[in-house]
């Protein structure tokens, strides 16, 4: 808590804090209100001693010692810009009491309890009206509570009107004035205090009503904010602004009253234009895919009342720029499918920089508008002949392959359960003997399934596996074909790893995450390991780059060197493009949610990579061509 003493601005023989002020409004309020008061002191105090061993089963102050209040926690984008901010019911943003307008300070003083620094919890003159006002009317009228006493209510209380409850607040802000000081009292209640649209605290007020922060606030807003504390919802300048500016005159006039402020400031304040913000609680994020993911991520591993209460920081690891080009790229690349008529209703979009695993931009869907769900990272859908490089990366990295080894695309039969598989190519043909690299390229589905009972499938899976990979798989015949469901992130975070020449981190969406003090809960910075072999990632960089200077990805070229490969399944329901330049991987999927066929003809090279190319040309306009290293660079194993 703040220990700063609040500081009255110097006027001409004005006193130097708000405690001399109060001292001073004391001495000069004299007659029968002052002596009512000092008459019934005694009489109230001590009635409150006795109510007190009555009241032991009331909470325990000194827990205010170590409490901790609910915050709103605030995402951001990799370059700091706010995405969205999340909360349960408070919108909270806690600030010390230095942080926050001597203006806003004075005024709520003024308005909600100008003897606060005089009293010790209770204001024994305001209680005895409340009760007198309270017994002629036979009901609850009036509440002679004290700020102190408003902040227990507010902690620790029902809101429910009775005379109990006032005793109990009585009670509770005499003991808490014993143990914690006035400015971490005052602190308390600013931040705890509610100001309408489910915003609780100053800062969190200001930023909504003025778009600013509390420390900002001009006297004209501050007496605005200030008003608002008694009946917040109506008050409100966004539902009644002409209520609300009549409240705020009722404060400045009070403040001139207490000689708090000067005639001159009362009149320049009541004329000050204010210009209003918005409503802050509960607002959608600009970039929901994104930022829903990274919520996902915090849930599973904080909890979801941290996520919501706990105030924290968060910086995701998308360029909001790069994250706009994806989304603009997947609605036009859809609309140019549906004008080819490709019948396919969706399309996700991720793309993971190889040198960080840091995810740049993620698109689950054509529109978040009409469908939340996120295809990029919850969709598992088979990724077609785009699973075949990590087939002939096992193959180089056995020691017995290279680019230019042969392989036969011959008939061939293997036994698979009960039955015998026998793979065929797309165009049902056969080739006869040829290069690894003219079979990737054409992407000829025989020789991989050759190849991959050939060296292993479980030392495939086991190559999936450490770049990445942890949907399930299982060793089937056809895996090499794309018999295994993933997601795009999977596939773009596993295709990085090759593009930096096999070095690894963990694929996330979270760069870090801190306190609302700055103490770091979460540090994601990379950490990348070399988990695949130099020679044979870069031998296969080499051959698929021919897949899109000459092969089936022709379509995804682009202006600098450039791998990938395309993916078609053969129910034809899924086609992909997935490629990378050394600084970006790109995965792009297209189909339907329920799995309807997209049509005989369509292929990742012939619709999808083109809405590669697209993504990649903007999202690299400003980024040095590099070029990928050469295998001739790495010792072959």
């Amino acid at each position: 808590m703040a220990s700063n003493t609040l500081q009255q601005r110097k006027q001409p023989g004005a006193p130097e804090t708000i405690y001399q002020v109060v001292k001073t409004v004391g001495k000069v309020t004299g007659g029968m209100v002052l002596g009512v008061a000092m008459l019934s002191s005694s009489v109230v105090a001590g009635g409150l001693v006795g109510l007190a061993i009555s009241f032991r089963n009331l909470p325990d102050v000194r827990i205010l010692r170590s409490y901790v209040p609910s915050e709103t926690t605030h995402i951001y984008d990799v370059k700091g810009k706010l995405l969205t901010s999340i909360h349960g019911e408070a919108n909270r943003e806690v600030v010390p009491l230095d942080q926050i307008s001597p203006d806003l300070k004075r005024a709520v003083l003024a308005i909600e309890d100008s003897y606060f620094y005089s009293h010790r919890g209770v204001n024994p003159g305001a209680v005895l009206r409340a009760f007198l006002a309270n017994w002629s009317t036979g009901a609850t009228v009036e509440g002679g509570s004290t700020l102190t006493m408003q902040l227990v209510k507010n902690l620790f209380l029902t809101p429910k009107r009775a005379f109990s409850r006032k005793v109990a607040e009585s009670v509770l802000a005499l003991r808490l004035e014993q143990i914690f000081s006035k400015e971490q009292v005052f602190e308390m209640y600013l931040n705890q205090v509610y100001w309408g649209h489910n915003t609780y605290g100053a800062e969190t007020a200001a930023e909504s009503y003025f778009g600013k922060s509390s420390a900002k606030l001009t006297l004209a807003e501050s007496a605005m904010m200030a008003g608002l504390i008694q009946a917040p919802e109506s008050l409100s300048p966004f539902i009644d602004y002409k209520g609300a500016k009549q409240r705020q005159l009722t404060v400045l006039r009070r403040m001139k009253d207490l000689n708090w402020i000067t005639p001159q400031e009362e009149a320049v304040a009541r004329k000050q234009p204010l210009k209003l913000g918005k409503i802050t609680s509960f607002q959608g994020s600009t970039i929901p895919y994104v930022t829903e993911a990274a919520v996902q991520e915090l849930t599973k591993r904080f909890g979801k009342d941290a996520v919501l209460k706990g105030g924290m920081r968060v910086q995701t690891t998308v360029d909001t720029k790069l994250q706009r080009v994806a989304e603009d790229v997947v609605k036009r690349g859809h609309a140019n499918l549906v004008n080819q008529g490709v019948y396919a209703d969706q399309m996700a979009l991720v793309a993971v920089d190889p040198r960080t695993h840091f995810v740049k931009a993620m698109v689950g869907g054509v529109d978040h508008r009409k469908s939340q769900y996120n295809r990029a990272m919850q969709s598992l859908r088979q990724p077609g002949s785009a699973l075949k490089p990590f087939v002939y990366y096992t193959a180089f990295a056995s020691g017995r392959y290279a680019p230019d080894s042969t392989v036969s695309d011959s008939p061939v039969s293997y036994p698979d359960g009960y039955e015998y598989y026998s793979p065929q190519n797309y165009d049902n043909s056969f080739a006869g003997p040829m290069s690894i690299r003219r079979a990737l390229e054409q992407s000829r589905n025989v020789p991989v399934v050759r190849l991959g009972q050939d060296i292993g499938l479980n030392k495939v899976i086991d190559v999936m596996r450490t770049i990445g990979v942890r949907s399930p798989i299982e060793p089937v015949v056809s895996l090499p074909l794309g018999s295994v469901d993933l997601t795009p992130l999977e596939m773009a975070g596993a295709y990085a790893t090759f593009a930096s020449n096999g070095w690894y981190s963990e694929t996330t969406l979270i760069v870090q995450v801190t306190d609302s003090t700055g103490n770091i809960l979460l540090d994601n910075t990379p950490k990348p390991q070399l988990v695949l072999d130099p020679w044979s990632t870069a031998s296969l960089t080499d051959v698929l780059q021919g897949v899109i200077t000459r092969g089936t990805g022709v379509s995804a070229r682009l202006d600098r060197p450039a791998a990938g490969k395309t993916g078609t399944t053969s129910s034809e329901r899924d086609i992909w493009f997935v490629g990378y330049v050394p600084q970006l991987s790109t995965a792009v999927w297209v189909g339907n949610d329920d799995y309807r066929p997209i049509g005989r003809g369509a292929t990742g090279g012939g619709y999808v990579a083109p809405v590669w190319r697209d993504f990649m040309q903007q999202a690299l306009r400003d980024v040095p061509v590099e070029n990928f290293r050469s295998p001739s660079e790495f010792s072959r194993p």
